[in-house]
């Protein structure tokens, strides 16, 4: 019996090079067959037939990645989930949804929407990744300051493993028991399995929100002012900072009245009881004025705060009317370094003679430097990733980390070993090889070459025509 029906398998080349890529700048991704199963049953059989074969698997969702996560190495077969798309139940109740991980993040909310309860994850891909890629990255978001990542709102996950076999990692008591393997999967980025049925928490609608926009005359008065509301005891939904030139691009964009005069823009949001939104948003506001800021503006109404809300959700796209191309980057630094490492970011982007915006999650200190540029322009990309290199040193020389939310993938492999000890990257390999003991879930991803199972500089050179 075949896997797969042959109109939901992709073998011709042309095809396969569209699933080469994924969202990020990261080129030599050389694609096997490419498949679409709808059910837990097809994408087990597709696992035991490239088991019985010898082949690689790569999980693939909306292909919205920025590290390079889903760049298939070694032409493997590449198994995209994007048709197992069901919201299989939502159990109001117990506060839990079981959906397929192709199910995409914003419709999910939509359609919790009516019962009163949303997803809390919220992307900025939002609109178009999936619950299934949410979970591989343990993506956040903009609202993850108050309600968490993507690993706090799973509880079980179905996955099937390289071999075929089909485990349920996680449960839906309040303390399963036995080892996190839940916990060790959510932010795997493929190289444990495939997740095929996924249990969310759902969370309650808040009854009263308030939004605030807060302009600065300098960035580093607006990430003063994040730190002081942390400080103060506040924790918003949402804290967002954009520097001026994506704040003038935004608001060409979508036309949300954001100031196109000053130096930096702070989105901060709070939810809850009306009483105490309205108690915290005026606390916000008297910490940013003593911090500079030269204006706040409170949402009216509902559209006001969806256009404020879009603009910030759509700043990635709005960049393309000052460059054809850019280079985001995912670091995570503590709040009281982000003044210095945003100061340093714009050192680095000006002595590599390339325009760099800032947008980021400002209340858990996840920076998305944007380094813009042309790709046609003659070596380019050479200044573009040194750039990247020195920002991402920046933010480890401080204390910070390699990734907020967007993965290691193949963008920061190289820089494991500066975070971890020798210790620390074997053990990361002992946990990956007790799910995948011969390496072939998502090959020459996440642990750097040294200490991977797989042979990465093989499977990067494996030759276009491998599979006709």
């Amino acid at each position: 019996m075949n896997a797969l029906s042959p109109d939901r398998i992709r073998v011709d080349s042309a095809e396969r090079s569209l699933y080469a890529h994924d969202a990020s700048v990261f080129v030599g991704g050389v694609s096997g067959p490419v498949c679409f199963p709808v059910t837990a049953l097809e994408v087990q059989r597709v696992a035991q037939i490239c088991a019985a074969h010898g082949r690689s698997i790569v999980p693939r969702g909306a292909g919205t990645g920025l590290a390079g996560g889903a760049i298939p190495l070694g032409a493997p077969v590449v198994v995209v989930t994007t048709k197992m798309t069901k919201i299989l139940e939502v159990d109001v109740e117990n506060r839990i949804a079981w959906v397929e991980p192709g199910v995409i993040n914003l419709d999910l909310t939509r359609a919790l929407r009516p019962y009163g309860f949303h997803f809390a994850p919220d992307p900025s891909s939002q609109q178009a990744c999936t619950i299934g890629g949410n979970v591989a990255n343990n993506s956040g978001g903009p609202h993850c300051l108050a309600y968490g990542v993507t690993s706090h709102h799973v509880l079980a996950i179905d996955v099937v493993l390289p071999d075929g076999e089909i485990i349920t990692l996680g449960g839906l008591d309040a303390e399963p028991d036995g080892y996190d393997l839940r916990g060790a999967f959510v932010g795997s980025e493929g190289t444990l399995g495939i997740a095929t049925r996924i249990a969310v928490r759902i969370t309650p609608t808040p009854p009263a929100v308030r939004t605030l926009l807060l302009a600065f005359d300098s960035i580093e008065d607006a990430a003063n002012t994040v730190s002081g509301v942390i400080a103060a005891g506040i924790v918003p939904a949402a804290m967002e900072v954009m520097d001026q030139a994506i704040t003038a691009a935004v608001e060409n964009f979508v036309h949300a009245g954001y100031p196109l005069d000053a130096a930096a823009v702070l989105l901060a949001e709070v939810d809850g009881l009306d009483a105490g939104v309205d108690i915290d948003a005026q606390r916000i506001s008297e910490v940013g004025r003593t911090n500079g800021a030269r204006s706040i503006r409170v949402a009216a109404d509902e559209e006001e705060r969806s256009k404020l809300w879009k603009g910030r959700k759509t700043a990635f796209g709005a960049v393309a009317q000052i460059a054809p191309a850019y280079y985001l980057h995912d670091t995570v630094v503590p709040r009281s370094a982000l003044a210095a490492v945003l100061r340093s970011v714009y050192e680095i982007a000006e002595r590599h003679h390339l325009i760099v915006v800032n947008v980021f999650h400002a209340g858990d200190g996840n920076l998305h430097p944007l380094l813009l540029f042309d790709p046609r322009e003659p070596g380019i990309l050479d200044r573009v990733h040194e750039a990247g290199r020195e920002i991402v040193l920046a933010s480890l020389d401080v204390g910070g980390v390699l990734s907020g939310e967007h993965g290691i993938g193949v963008e920061k492999q190289e820089y494991m070993s500066l975070m971890f000890s020798s210790d620390d990257l074997d053990h990361q390999n002992r946990l990956r090889r007790s799910f995948d003991p011969t390496c072939r879930m998502n090959p020459g991803k996440v642990i750097p070459s040294s200490h991977s199972c797989a042979d990465i500089q093989a499977l990067r050179s494996i030759p276009t025509g491998v599979w006709g």
